[in-house]
């Protein structure tokens, strides 16, 4: 009867352990979840961001290149006009 009092207690305790490992692994794959879920939502925000920033910054490069090249268009007119005089 002694070797079914400890067995009992083994297997007590034994059962105790596992159902404690088994609500940690449950919490850190619930967290784990939680938090990768929470990453690629702010990743998402981020290259969202990301995409109106670059949409900002060609339009804006492409009215610096738009106003360089017009200041070059009026510097070649009046180069134009003026070399042939110092020829």
């Amino acid at each position: 009867m002694a070797t079914k009092k400890h067995t009992t207690i083994i297997d007590t305790t034994a059962n105790k352990a596992l159902g404690l490992v088994t609500k940690v692994n449950d919490l850190a794959i619930s967290t784990t979840e939680k938090v990768a879920m929470k990453s690629i939502g702010l990743t998402e925000k981020g290259l969202g961001l990301s995409t109106k920033i670059v949409k900002k910054g060609i339009k804006a490069s492409a009215k610096n290149q738009e106003l360089v090249f017009n200041t070059l268009e009026t510097v070649k007119g009046k180069a134009v006009k003026f070399l042939p005089k110092f020829k």
